[in-house]
C-alpha cells in the first residue's frame, strides 16, 4: 500500500462521509459514539494528510493527529461500546474502560509535557514520542480499543474487533516503527463494516 497526503485526503474524505451516514442513523443517543467512529478515523486521517503537507515534523497538525491517536482513542472506544451494551452484559468490559481511562490519561500527559515528532519515511509517517513504561502503555491500549470491541455483545463490532486486531499483528511485522500510523490507517478503514450495523440498525 502507498501512502501519501492525496491517499489519506482521499480515504478519509470517504470514510469521513460513511461515518456521516453512520449518525444520521443511530436511533439512539447512546449509539452516537460507535457510530461516529468512522466519522472521527475519517476526520484522523484527513488530519494525516495535513501533516504529510507539513513535512512532517511537530507542528499543530502532527499534535492534533497524536491527541485523536494516543489518548482520545482508547477513551472513545470502550466508552462506545460499554453504552451500546446491554446492562446485564457490561460487567466483562469494566478492565478495558479502566485501561482505557487510565492509558488515555497517561498519554495525555505525555502529550502535554513531551514533545511529538512526525518523521515521513518513505511512503509512511513515523510518530514519535518518548513514553514511559512503553509496553505497558501499548498493552493497556490495545486492551482498550481491541479488547472492548472484541468483548462486545454485537457480533458487528466483535469483527470488527478481530479485524482490527489482525491489522495490528500486520502492521507491527510490516511497519514497526510506523506502527501507529499505519494501524490507524487500516483501522480507519475497517470501521466501515459500522456501516452494516447501522443500516441493520435502521
Amino acid at each position: 500500500m502507498c501512502w501519501s497526503a492525496t491517499a489519506d485526503l482521499a480515504a478519509g474524505t470517504v470514510i469521513t462521509a460513511v461515518g456521516a451516514v453512520c449518525v444520521a442513523r443511530a436511533r439512539e443517543v447512546r449509539e452516537l459514539p460507535i457510530a461516529a467512529l468512522p466519522l472521527l478515523l475519517g476526520a484522523h486521517q484527513i488530519v494525516e494528510a495535513a501533516v504529510w503537507n507539513a513535512g512532517g515534523g511537530s507542528g499543530p497538525a502532527t499534535l492534533a493527529w497524536a491527541v485523536i491517536a494516543l489518548p482520545l482513542l482508547p477513551l472513545w472506544v470502550p466508552l462506545g461500546v460499554l453504552l451500546v451494551t446491554p446492562p446485564e452484559r457490561r460487567a466483562r468490559l469494566a478492565a478495558p474502560a479502566v485501561a482505557g481511562t487510565l492509558t488515555a490519561a497517561a498519554l495525555a500527559y505525555c502529550l502535554a509535557t513531551r514533545p511529538v515528532t512526525a518523521d515521513i519515511r518513505g511512503r509512511t509517517i513515523g510518530y514519535v514520542l518518548d513514553l514511559p513504561y512503553a509496553p505497558l502503555l501499548i498493552a493497556g491500549y490495545l486492551l482498550a480499543t481491541v479488547g472492548a470491541l472484541l468483548l462486545a455483545a454485537d457480533r458487528t463490532l466483535r469483527l470488527l474487533g478481530a479485524v482490527v486486531a489482525a491489522g495490528a499483528a500486520l502492521c507491527v511485522v510490516l511497519w514497526r516503527t510506523e506502527f501507529v500510523s499505519t494501524w490507524c490507517a487500516f483501522a480507519a478503514v475497517a470501521s466501515l463494516v459500522l456501516l452494516a450495523r447501522t443500516r441493520r440498525a435502521a
